[in-house]
């Protein structure tokens, strides 16, 4: 986490997220660290579909047609994040943290990460194999600072 807001300040880069199944755990953990305020834009925890439709802009046919846990919803998160932050980079989680809610096409555990930096964008899809609530959530948040480094350096 150190080495991550160290990175970003020393590249004077700022970051933006907007979470949903990590209820605000990615930016908690950021903010944790001595220093983020030169580095953490925004965080929103839009974990309601509502909240991605009216505060994201997400629009509401992504989520009927697609759902909210889906690569587009999440890219629709990430690119209208950006425009609302104006951050470097900027971050979107959407997925399943159980441990009830799955269904055999999106299980438990089913999480998509989207960064954008710059006009680059990535969509990660992952399955965490743990049914426990907290250690999808724990998961999701190491992957995605590890996708933040690696689009960062």
């Amino acid at each position: 986490m150190k080495s991550l807001v160290r990175l970003l300040k020393k590249k004077k880069l700022k970051l933006s997220i907007a979470e949903s199944c990590t209820g605000g755990l990615l930016a908690s953990s950021i903010t944790s660290v001595s220093g983020a305020s030169k580095i953490f834009n925004l965080g929103l925890v839009t974990y309601s579909n509502q909240a991605k439709i009216k505060i994201l802009k997400v629009n509401k046919n992504i989520i009927k047609s697609f759902g909210a846990v889906s690569n587009q919803c999440c890219l629709a998160m990430v690119n209208n994040l950006s425009k609302i932050s104006k951050a470097h980079i900027n971050v979107s989680i959407t997925g399943i943290a159980g441990p009830k809610g799955g269904t055999k096409q999106k299980p438990v555990g089913l999480v998509y990460i989207g960064i954008k930096k710059g006009k680059k964008v990535l969509i990660k899809r992952c399955l965490f194999k743990s049914k426990k609530r907290s250690s999808i959530q724990k998961a999701t948040v190491k992957k995605t600072l590890d996708l933040i480094l690696r689009i960062s350096k």
